[in-house]
């Protein structure tokens, strides 16, 4: 009696590979960086990256300081919104080469832009304390722009809120949706919601951080990689690259155990970096 072994889907073993190799350059990475302090955010706004950063050994002269985004840091969401509006108008009226957007909330939003990917032009339409149902309201900004890609990373601030798992799904799909509608030809990728440091937080919202175990994100993930699947856009796992073994975040990846440092937005920017190369 002869036995039918099943077959991997090529997909699946494509994923496999390529987040085994993004896991392993950015272990490489952190330990050639592992003395590297904390370092500051700022706000990237919309940035056409000329000169790469090499390794995390390279910002250790950085100061530790708090995120500096400036007089922004005092704008209500209504004035962020409009200031993004007014960005996007910008960039649609003088369109660059290679234009990306990053959407999002706050992780987005801080990404500091010396660490951003070369070679691109970068829209940050990231907002502090944003949920997938703000964001999906202010795609309108992006309607006449020309993005080459869009990354989207959205959902840790629906979980803080209450927010049920089937309206962040939704709002997620919603997105994916209006944004392949409205730019037929623009690579979309879906990004893993990042875990959090559980009982090492320190934010501010920490009892609210407890409230939401790993696990949840995780299936939340799995979740999204289906709707990314089935909406024609593209998943990228950054999960597991910022998990301890317990699958919690890092502690040295992050400010405050929800928001990232500059070691992590390194590891953030290698894994966009390895998975353009491989699927992009």
């Amino acid at each position: 009696m002869s036995i039918r072994l099943k077959t991997i889907p090529t997909w699946v073993l494509l994923s496999l590979i390529s987040n085994g190799v993004l896991l392993f350059a950015v272990v490489l990475l952190l330990m050639r960086g592992e003395t590297l302090p904390e370092n500051s955010q700022a706000n990237a706004s919309v940035m056409s990256n000329t000169v790469e950063t090499d390794s995390l050994a390279d910002l250790d002269s950085r100061q530790t300081a708090s995120p500096r985004i400036g007089p922004r840091h005092q704008w209500t969401y209504q004035e962020w919104v409009a200031q993004l509006e007014r960005e996007a108008e910008a960039v649609a009226m003088d369109p660059p080469k290679h234009l990306t957007v990053l959407a999002g909330d706050s992780l987005s939003l801080w990404f500091p832009p010396d660490l951003l990917p070369t070679g691109r032009t970068w829209l940050n339409q990231g907002i502090s304390g944003e949920t997938s149902t703000g964001l999906l309201k202010r795609l309108k900004a992006l309607d006449m722009t020309q993005p080459e890609t869009v990354f989207i990373m959205i959902g840790i601030n629906d979980l803080i809120r209450g927010i049920d798992d089937q309206t962040l799904l939704n709002n997620y799909r919603e997105i994916v949706r209006d944004l392949r509608w409205v730019h037929p030809n623009t690579q979309i990728v879906v990004q893993s919601i990042l875990p959090h440091s559980a009982e090492k937080a320190t934010w501010e919202g920490r009892a609210r951080l407890l409230a939401i175990p790993n696990s949840r994100i995780r299936q939340l993930n799995r979740e999204l990689e289906a709707i990314a699947l089935a909406e024609g856009a593209v998943y990228l796992n950054l999960h597991p690259l910022f998990t301890d073994d317990q699958g919690k975040l890092q502690p040295e990846l992050s400010t405050d155990g929800l928001h990232l440092n500059d070691r992590g937005y390194l590891v953030w920017k290698s894994g966009i970096q390895l998975f353009s190369l491989l699927k992009l």
